[in-house]
């Protein structure tokens, strides 16, 4: 995953401001294919077991809040697994908004990571072709919790 350029960013920015009403705070992405290289003062990832309308609604919202509230200083994962899976698949095999996923590919334009289950994916015969362009697939969904715990994330689920 590259990361925005500086224009870029100042576009998105804008665009969200102007859209949204948000504090005029710069996001930028820490994310790249090992999102660790930069520390932020504050680490959150997000379980998304479950490609249920509201619950899907609730973990994309918080993370723009997140990112509003602390712009930089956030690193912020999302780890699909089981059902949620569908929300980062091209032709999600379960009914996921098409808004849910403009606004997953946005929150990962401002930097958070979306992180698919390999093991998931095998149970679903799907490889990284089927995935979304910004999500970036893990071995085991759950196993990349905990080691994101392990290096200081905490822990959020619905």
């Amino acid at each position: 995953m590259k990361k925005p350029d500086k224009l870029r960013r100042q576009v998105l920015r804008l665009t969200a401001l102007f859209g949204a009403g948000m504090a005029a705070k710069t996001v930028h992405a820490h994310h790249t294919e090992t999102h660790f290289e930069d520390s932020s003062p504050h680490k959150l990832v997000y379980q998304c077991n479950s490609a249920e309308h509201d619950y899907l609604e609730h973990i994309l919202f918080s993370c723009g809040e997140m990112l509003r509230k602390y712009g930089d200083d956030i690193e912020l994962v999302v780890a699909a697994f089981g059902p949620g899976l569908h929300l980062l698949g091209k032709k999600p095999e379960r009914i996921i908004s098409r808004i849910h996923q403009q606004r997953a590919a946005s929150l990962s334009d401002y930097g958070v990571a979306f992180h698919a289950c390999g093991n998931t994916m095998k149970s679903l015969g799907w490889d990284e072709d089927d995935l979304l362009d910004f999500a970036r697939v893990v071995p085991i969904g759950v196993d990349d919790i905990m080691l994101l715990q392990e290096r200081g994330f905490a822990y959020m689920s619905w």
